[in-house]
């Protein structure tokens, strides 16, 4: 399966950064990843509205391994976390 990588960025409460890539099945509109960033934000706790629009770019494709595309096939999507997020990758 063909992904297409969204980096995400948006404001914790506390003001610190959230860095996070929304992987979406490749042809999804930007709109719909922009949706899931702000869905996951709810998730974690965060408030969806410090989330702005211009922080969610296409960055680029590439193909999604077993985990990905499970959680693509169950929620149509899947979080890469990064920089302030619950679990960072290393």
């Amino acid at each position: 399966m063909k992904v297409d990588i969204y980096d995400t960025y948006a404001r914790s409460a506390e003001g610190l950064i959230i860095h996070f890539d929304v992987l979406v099945e490749s042809g999804t509109p930007h709109d719909k990843a922009y949706q899931f960033a702000k869905e996951w934000l709810t998730e974690i706790g965060e408030n969806p509205e410090k989330l702005d629009q211009s922080r969610c770019n296409y960055c680029h494709s590439g193909e999604a391994n077993p985990e990905i595309k499970e959680s693509i096939g169950k929620k149509e999507y899947y979080i890469l976390q990064m920089e302030g997020c619950p679990n960072p990758i290393h």
